[in-house]
């Protein structure tokens, strides 16, 4: 269960490898939409992307045999670079398993942080089974991209950053 204890835990813990990311006030967005627009750009994250939020709390919550067991997941990109890079700071192995369909770009990027990537299906679907598959063969703790709640807590605190520095007075999409 999402507990405020959680929360604070994952906002503090996820500071490690984040940037703090100030809101942009867009006037363009701002006059096409007639509301007040804030972009947050959360691309200026080390991985380009606001997942490795999840990934790190998720990491940080394994016990030291979960991580030395080696992490795998599946995605095809942002959480895949979220958990290499997480499992890079922890000093833990990776592997990423990927549909072929991936962009290059992607699949460098997340060799680029030491993580083993795994080409595997068309979609995500087949990726995901391989990568359960493979983290039964050989012990791998499997970090789900969104149906795991510590992910989910650490990736709540994108939204909890932009609510905060709206003031509350502004609404939010996520």
């Amino acid at each position: 269960m999402l507990t405020l204890e959680k929360f604070e835990e994952s906002s503090e813990k996820v500071k490690e490898v984040t940037l703090e990311t100030k809101l942009i006030y867009s006037d363009f967005l701002s006059e096409q939409t007639g509301n007040k627009v804030y972009l947050k750009p959360e691309n200026m994250q080390f991985t380009g992307a606001y997942k490795v939020r999840g990934a790190y709390y998720k990491i940080s919550t394994l016990s030291d045999e979960e991580r030395e067991k080696g992490l795998i997941t599946a995605s095809a990109g942002n959480h895949a670079q979220g958990v290499a890079y997480a499992a890079k700071c922890y000093g833990v192995k990776a592997t990423i398993v990927m549909p072929t369909t991936t962009p290059l770009i992607k699949v460098n990027r997340t060799k680029s942080y030491g993580a083993e990537v795994v080409l595997y299906g068309d979609v995500y679907d087949e990726a995901c089974a391989k990568a359960y598959e493979l983290a039964e063969e050989k012990g791998y703790t499997f970090i789900h991209p969104f149906d795991d709640l510590a992910v989910a807590t650490g990736k709540l605190n994108f939204s909890a950053a932009f609510t905060i520095a709206c003031n509350s007075s502004c609404h939010t999409i996520s």
